[in-house]
């Protein structure tokens, strides 16, 4: 697993593209270009892994558009040390994405197949996330609750009760809703039973799985 003077400086390019479509958060820049994102995918593919754009993975999922995970990871404004719950491991360059900015991260994946090949590849990269957890994301994970943030990095056909249930006061859940498009969508807990809700434009992403066992 090799990082070169020539990944790093398509790292940087694909920082400056970041920069140009809006992404202002410095640590989440920074994060973007230390993490070798050809590593999370196939090696006859390193061609595309610093491009912005989503890229197929196993089990027919994809790794997302560098945009997008900046653009989620931005809106959750993490300061080191927030508990963060991910749904939707996948790849784990989301999850990559958080630990660089210092987050405790517990994160959630529905593809067994993927579940087990990332949770032994993070930590070769030296990512080390709090939990990494098999099971169904719609629920969350309670017994880790509260959390500062949630993100959600599959398209949720409806806001999953629980997940808000599960953010502290003044946590923001950051979930992308809808069906073929989604509107990516961030509600900030104001109280025991209050939210705020935002709305933030158009995205795709592949379907959000619920456990039908």
């Amino acid at each position: 697993m090799k990082d070169t003077y020539r990944h790093q400086g398509l790292r940087q390019q694909l920082v400056n593209v970041l920069i140009s479509k809006g992404i202002k958060d410095q640590n989440v820049l920074k994060a973007i270009g230390n993490i070798p994102r050809h590593l999370f995918m196939d090696s006859s593919f390193l061609d595309h892994a610093y491009q912005d754009k989503a890229f197929p993975i196993a089990a027919d999922q994809t790794i997302s558009q560098p945009y997008t995970v900046a653009f989620q990871s931005e809106l959750l404004q993490i300061k080191r040390g927030d508990k963060i719950l991910e749904i939707g491991t996948g790849s784990g360059y989301q999850t990559a994405v958080l630990c660089e900015l210092g987050a405790r991260v517990y994160s959630i994946e529905r593809q067994n197949e993927l579940f087990k090949i990332t949770s032994r590849f993070l930590p070769k990269l030296g990512y080390r996330a709090k939990k990494l957890i098999f099971g169904d994301g719609y629920i969350g994970l309670e017994e880790e609750a509260p959390f500062d943030g949630i993100i959600v990095t599959a398209g949720a056909p409806f806001v999953p009760k629980p997940l808000l249930k599960q953010l502290k006061v003044g946590g923001r859940l950051v979930i992308p809703v809808g069906d073929d498009v989604q509107i990516m969508t961030m509600f900030t807990r104001k109280g025991p039973k209050e939210f705020e809700q935002e709305e933030f434009g158009e995205f795709r992403f592949v379907p959000l799985l619920e456990d039908k066992n």
